[in-house]
């Protein structure tokens, strides 16, 4: 029976991995690359990945070689300190038990993050801290204009594109009007460490 090209999403995505270390995904029938892996994770996308001679699982180690990859970029989220202490519960007596506690403390992690997000939508969908956000905003797209398109922010709304030498002359002027958004936005985080 062949199969459609529109899968159930619930369904996770078949990765076969090739003694070559290429990623061929079943779904799309094409060659993916890790960081592809990586955006799949971070959008909730279910995946397993098998070895294609085998047919093993080997999902674990793609996930953990992807952790490497963000750490090697200098995306360190894992602390030293952290690292050691997970090296050192490796043949404990309370291995098995670890597996489970962080599984466990991540989601909670994670459901105090969607908390928290909620929290500040509502705090700034209306009332005194509305016009605070909005504020701030404006704010951001100034700088954002004064900066162009800086690296990090690409697409913010408003953005100007990048300055030509010529409009470098005008650089005081931007100085100025830097120091003063500076002076506004530590105002308004004084102002917000008060309503907290």
């Amino acid at each position: 029976m062949a199969k459609t090209k529109t899968a159930n999403l619930s369904d996770p995505v078949i990765i076969k991995k090739y003694a070559n270390r290429r990623l061929y995904n079943t779904e799309t029938s094409s060659y993916i690359t890790l960081d592809l892996l990586s955006q799949m994770t971070r959008e909730g996308r279910e995946f397993v990945v098998v070895d294609a001679k085998s047919g093993e699982d080997i999902t674990h180690n793609v996930l953990t070689q992807i952790i490497m990859e963000e750490e090697q970029r200098g995306t360190n989220m894992l602390p030293v300190n952290f690292l050691r202490q997970l090296i050192s519960m490796y043949g404990d007596s309370m291995q098995s038990m670890v597996p489970q506690y962080l599984e466990s403390s991540m989601d909670a992690f994670r459901k105090n993050q969607m908390q928290f997000q909620e929290a500040m939508k509502g705090a700034f969908g209306g009332g005194p801290l509305a016009e605070i956000a909005k504020r701030n905003m404006q704010m951001f797209e100034a700088a954002a204009n004064a900066f162009g398109n800086a690296p990090g922010m690409p697409g913010v709304p408003g953005a100007a594109p990048a300055p030509t030498p010529e409009a470098t002359a005008s650089e005081e002027s931007k100085d100025d009007e830097i120091a003063l958004l500076k002076a506004q936005l530590a105002a308004l985080n004084a102002k917000i460490d008060k309503l907290s």
